[in-house]
């Protein structure tokens, strides 16, 4: 199985870069091949605007629950090169200080191939031992790293042949490799471009200082006010769509190991937003 996963994290499947292309495209197939090879029925490359995305199932039940299994097969650019001790396509498991027991050192082996073969895997080892509890269902995609742009049309196309009870997905975090960890939601992302026009020509400091408004500074006043005292984002209407946490879900939460102390030493930070009122 290391060997696979070896195999796989040689192929430099950047869906960021065209020129890479061919290995993107490369990585699905190989991706569906351990999927048939695993067990899987009705394993498909499905084509869409972009690059593919890998589907595959095992229907043991029809009354069985069904987990969905979402992960992707691309990867972020590797660049810059010269910061990697090896080549990012190059596999190497080496041991560190934050790996003292060793590590795959690659692109792509914790995000996502990692992850993402391992639950191959253990659908394999479970096949293998006719001891496959409930249906199981992947969609490996190849445009996570670029924002998934076509995977919304693919589930909105597929919902019957997706519908399941529970998705799992392992692209996230963990507290600690021996702390079970459950991640109920992200931050989300929004891209803007913002244009300041300033004055029809450069001004000299010294004659218009003050009097016309530097576009950079307008610039970082328009960003600053994005966010209140207490780092509350004051976009009019941007939290009318978010749940609310409960105070049984904080408590819950409130239940996960966590040292503020250490939390700022392993970032080099003097405090968070809010410190002075952070409980644990």
């Amino acid at each position: 199985m290391l060997d696979e996963l070896m195999e796989l994290l040689k192929i430099p499947s950047i869906s960021a870069d065209a020129a890479y292309a061919e290995h993107t495209n490369k990585t699905a197939k190989v991706v569906a091949d351990s999927l048939k090879s695993a067990g899987a029925d009705n394993v498909e490359i499905c084509e869409t605007a972009g690059y593919p995305i890998v589907y595959a199932d095992k229907m043991i039940d029809k009354n069985a629950p069904t987990i969905l299994v979402y992960g992707h097969y691309d990867v972020q650019p590797p660049d810059p090169l010269d910061l990697w001790d090896t080549p990012p396509f190059e596999p190497t498991i080496r041991k560190t200080k934050a790996h003292p027991e060793g590590a795959i050192y690659a692109r792509g082996s914790c995000d996502d191939k990692g992850q993402m073969f391992m639950h191959v895997k253990a659908f394999e080892a479970m096949m293998a031992n006719d001891a496959l509890p409930c249906n199981v269902k992947f969609m490996i995609e190849g445009e996570e790293e670029v924002g998934s742009v076509n995977l919304g049309q693919f589930c909105k196309d597929n919902k019957e042949r997706l519908a399941c009870d529970v998705i799992l997905v392992s692209d996230t975090s963990i507290i600690a490799n021996d702390v079970p960890s459950i991640t109920t939601g992200l931050r989300g992302l929004s891209y803007l471009e913002v244009e300041v026009t300033g004055p029809n020509r450069d001004l000299h400091s010294g004659v218009y200082g003050g009097g016309v408004g530097n576009p950079i500074n307008i610039l970082c006043d328009m960003i600053a006010s994005l966010h209140d005292e207490n780092n509350h984002i004051t976009v009019e209407g941007f939290y009318d769509a978010v749940a609310e946490v409960t105070n049984a879900e904080r408590k819950e939460m409130n239940k996960a190991p966590f040292d503020l102390n250490k939390y700022k030493s392993d970032l080099g930070i003097e405090e968070v937003h809010g410190e002075k009122g952070f409980t644990t």
